[in-house]
């Protein structure tokens, strides 16, 4: 009999011992268009100049041995675009709260919001989502992709403009071809420059001048410094978009007209032009 007993205690010490505390972990991460919104499924995608709403929850975190426990958490976020570079400073925010007793199943959340650059490239983007319980001094860490549509720019071992168009409204999308226009026209211009180099802080400054030569080549119109581009940016500009307008005069002689932008980049020491034309006709 007296092994039974034995038997019995011991499984009663067994069905009646704690069960082991659930580790630190990030729960339910989820990316939306916008706050609070539905999670946007793995096959959607965000554009260049999106906000990235983010959120996630946390369980398995510690509380005080008080009468009114407590909890405190700490939590970053980091985003890189598809090659590793940082797109944005990193968020970082606290969790701290008193429990009571309904709240022992409550998982607290976090939320943040990451701008994708105007400017950024497609590829596979990555957050990596970091949550440390201050109390039990534990952490945890947790890898979230996401896909990002933008503009493939060619690279560029040194300064050069491209994608030079002529076009007759500011806001039309397609150049003309051939450029053709009459007296007392507007002129719009569309280009980009690539190819500069950033200096500190991804810090760039790139200026640009036109030169409208008349058919027999004489300067019809020159202004060396058009507009200059001033910049400091967290991730790094990889293209300036620019433009140029032009008003024809009534009295403009027909003929082919040579239109010669330069470009200069103050930080990387280095210029560039490019020469192109356009008709007036009666």
């Amino acid at each position: 009999m007296r092994s039974v007993a034995v038997l019995a205690l011991s499984c009663f010490t067994v069905l009646n011992a704690a069960a082991p505390p659930k580790p630190l972990s990030i729960q339910n991460a989820a990316l939306s268009q916008y706050e609070d919104g539905p999670g946007v499924p793995p096959s959607s995608f965000f554009v260049a100049g999106e906000t990235v709403w983010v959120s996630f929850q946390v369980s398995g975190y510690r509380s005080t041995a008080e009468d009114d426990p407590a909890i405190k958490l700490s939590w970053r976020i980091e985003a890189a675009d598809a090659a590793g570079v940082p797109v944005v400073e990193p968020l970082a925010g606290n969790i701290a709260a008193v429990l009571a007793r309904e709240d022992k199943n409550w998982m607290p959340k976090a939320r943040g919001t990451i701008l994708i650059p105007p400017f950024a490239g497609s590829g596979k983007y990555h957050l990596k989502l970091y949550v440390k319980d201050e109390i039990a001094n534990a952490e945890v860490h947790r890898d979230v992709e996401f896909a990002v549509h933008g503009r493939e720019v060619l690279p560029a071992a040194s300064l050069v403009l491209r994608d030079i168009g002529f076009y007759r409204g500011e806001e039309d999308k397609a150049a003309l071809n051939p450029a053709s226009y009459r007296p007392g026209d507007t002129v719009w211009i569309r280009f980009e420059i690539d190819g500069f180099k950033l200096g500190e802080q991804n810090r760039l400054e790139v200026g640009y001048g036109v030169t409208v030569a008349r058919p027999n080549g004489d300067v019809l119109f020159q202004q060396p410094e058009a507009a200059v581009e001033r910049d400091q940016t967290f991730y790094p500009r990889r293209y300036l978009p620019a433009g140029l307008r032009l008003d024809l005069t009534r009295d403009l002689l027909p003929g082919q007209y040579t239109v010669t932008i330069k470009a200069d980049d103050k930080v990387g020491a280095q210029s560039t032009e490019s020469a192109q034309t356009f008709t007036v006709e009666r």
